[in-house]
């Protein structure tokens, strides 16, 4: 009788780098601050602003559901990096726990020797690139 042979590695794809992950960010907030004015009815600066608590709400959701399901949130895909996890797919369900930990900001920058930050890890993904950018010949 022969011994089943083991599952070969998976290994992670490459980690985007921080700019595109910050500028992402951003573009992500800017998106669910004017999501959350218009479900409001309120301005998103000045006098009577929107409540942060909403544009919180706003964010979680519309980066985890897009997250979960495209692998990539508005912002990931304007910059070109995506989430995947370590079979290259999106990560499912797992995108809600994953963005719920980028909200107080501390696991983003508790970051492992690839670079990934507390909230990958703990979700099991990875920022990379959605296109594999170009191996040096």
């Amino acid at each position: 009788m022969t011994t089943p042979s083991p599952e070969p590695a998976v290994s992670m794809p490459e980690v985007a780098g921080i700019g595109r992950r910050f500028l992402a960010l951003l573009i992500d907030w800017f998106v669910a601050l004017f999501t959350a004015s218009v479900v409001t009815g309120s301005p998103a600066f000045g006098v009577g602003a929107v409540s942060g608590w909403w544009t919180l709400l706003a964010f979680w959701l519309e980066v985890s559901l897009l997250d979960a399901t495209l692998g990539f949130s508005i912002g990931k895909r304007v910059v070109g990096i995506c989430v995947v996890g370590p079979n290259g797919r999106p990560i499912g369900l797992r995108a809600f726990v994953r963005t719920a930990l980028i909200l107080p900001i501390i696991p983003p920058l508790i970051q492992n020797h690839e670079g990934r930050g507390f909230h990958d890890v703990v979700a099991q993904s990875v920022i990379t690139y959605i296109r594999p950018r170009k191996q040096p010949a």
